[in-house]
């Protein structure tokens, strides 16, 4: 039996590494990897060339408060392939998405994230996530913060108010679904209080959601809030946060 933390000698080494091989090649005969988006199947990991090519990153030039794009299509504009990944996380338990979208979130977020104390996702109220069993937003800050090394305030914004779907909401009515739903609780004033702070959160559509998140933080004492979703809907009928 080898001690613990005892070299494998050269010739196990090798043979244990081709066994790995192996067995990594017969896993991808018996069950190939998929498109994250359309389920094809793909060489590799991640999107098929056809989904890649439907897929609009939000590069420069864009505004730098917003996100929104100017002439190109934080990280990618909220469409068919990324509708399609959002929709895959949030209520298709795709949880293996969750790393490949946050490093697309920490490439687009990366000047934000150099400057930041901590992450937060946008948290879901207490019912809907033992609905759903997971919260989409933490999930990406934490695959952001594996990434980045930034570490997530884990417990320092609450969702304190059920609120109903944002979708098929108008903008009125999205501020005021979310208007006092979030607050910082007391034992997270230490998690905020003089700190740069993230909001991490899937999809930005009106603002509402990350308005009333920031602003929360921002009374419990945050120096700064930023904004770092993984999709904007970007149309020329939306106007600012």
């Amino acid at each position: 039996m080898l001690s613990a933390g005892r070299v494998l000698p050269a010739p196990l080494k090798r043979a244990t590494g081709a066994a790995r091989s192996a067995l990594r090649r017969m896993l991808d005969l018996a069950l190939p990897p998929l498109c994250a988006a359309c389920r094809e199947p793909v060489e590799g990991r991640g999107l098929c060339p056809a989904c890649w090519s439907k897929l609009s990153f939000i590069t420069r030039p864009f505004c730098e408060r917003l996100g929104t794009p100017f002439v190109y299509d934080p990280a990618v504009r909220f469409d068919e392939i990324s509708r399609a990944l959002v929709h895959a996380l949030k209520y298709s338990d795709r949880l293996d998405l969750a790393p490949m979208m946050g490093r697309w979130l920490s490439q687009a977020g990366r000047e934000l994230l150099a400057e930041a104390d901590a992450l937060v996702p946008v948290p879901l109220h207490w019912r809907r996530l033992w609905a759903r069993r997971f919260n989409q937003s933490a999930m990406l800050a934490a695959a952001v913060s594996s990434q980045t090394g930034v570490p997530i305030a884990t417990g320092a914004l609450k969702r304190v108010k059920p609120t109903a779907q944002q979708v098929g909401l108008s903008r009125t009515e999205r501020a005021a679904n979310v208007q006092g739903a979030f607050r910082v609780p007391k034992d997270g004033k230490a998690a905020v209080t003089g700190r740069r702070l993230v909001l991490v959160d899937d999809v930005l559509t009106s603002g509402a959601t990350v308005d009333g998140c920031a602003r929360a933080l921002l009374r419990g004492g945050a120096a700064s809030v930023d904004v770092l979703v993984f999709a904007r809907v970007a149309e020329p009928a939306r106007t600012s946060i």
